[in-house]
């Protein structure tokens, strides 16, 4: 059974940070790509950054320059670091393999108050 859960989301005011956490059980990631989603309220799923196993990253320009994406292979775990946070941000925030993704899970929501 391969798992991916995503947390850390929250309400925060424009220029707030966030770290969003994505916790992968029954498979190891470390030889996986990974990436992060969002979706707002009726606009389709969008990508917001991957990373690979060699430890490339890449962004959205929409983020680039405020997140950063990063994991911690002892862990399993996958992170999205967000920073001077803006309203249009506000969405669900999902994780995956980008290669050979899983079913969505419930994604994390967060909230960019202005």
């Amino acid at each position: 059974q391969v798992q991916l859960v995503e947390s850390g989301g929250g309400l925060v005011q424009a220029g707030g940070s966030l770290r969003l956490v994505c916790t992968a059980s029954g498979t190891s990631i470390r030889l996986n790509s990974m990436a992060w989603y969002r979706q707002a309220p009726g606009k389709q799923r969008e990508f917001v950054a991957n990373l690979v196993s060699s430890g490339i990253t890449k962004y959205a320009d929409s983020v680039k320059g405020r997140f950063t994406i990063s994991r911690d292979n002892a862990k399993n775990t996958m992170y999205l670091q967000m920073n001077s946070l803006k309203p249009e941000d506000t969405a669900v925030y999902y994780c995956n393999f980008q290669s050979y993704p899983i079913a969505w899970g419930q994604g994390t929501q967060v909230t960019v108050s202005s």
